[in-house]
């Protein structure tokens, strides 16, 4: 059974850097696509990044290119999103997922970690 869990979140100032962490456990991950999602109240859930675990081809949403990174570090089956220059607008519950994939694109269910709430402060 995977679990994810968030780390990291908090509040911040705009302009300032957060890094989330998602530690993932319960499988091997290679084949599979991890990924951030964040959600703020009354919106849709958006997919904000992705890293493919087998290749490391990366997606990243319009709305955080050049100011989010995602990565991995394979040892420690962990997934990283470094978020610089952050901006108001990026208050959300940022949430880990992974599924089975084909690069970035995903082809399988979905798991879920609990989410961090990330609060960027004008």
């Amino acid at each position: 059974q995977v679990q994810l869990v968030e780390s990291g979140g908090g509040l911040v100032q705009a302009g300032d850097s957060l890094r989330l962490s998602c530690a993932a456990s319960g499988r091997t991950f290679s084949g599979f696509v991890m990924e951030w999602f964040r959600q703020a109240p009354g919106k849709e859930r958006e997919r904000v990044a992705a890293i493919s675990w087998s290749i490391g081809s990366t997606y990243y949403a319009d709305s955080v290119k050049g100011r989010f990174t995602i990565s991995k570090d394979g040892a420690k089956t962990t997934v990283y999103l470094q978020m610089n220059s952050l901006k108001p607008e990026d208050t959300a519950i940022y949430y880990c997922a992974c599924a089975p994939s084909a690069g970035t694109v995903v082809i399988g269910p979905r798991s879920w970690g609990q989410g961090t709430q990330v609060t960027v402060s004008s």
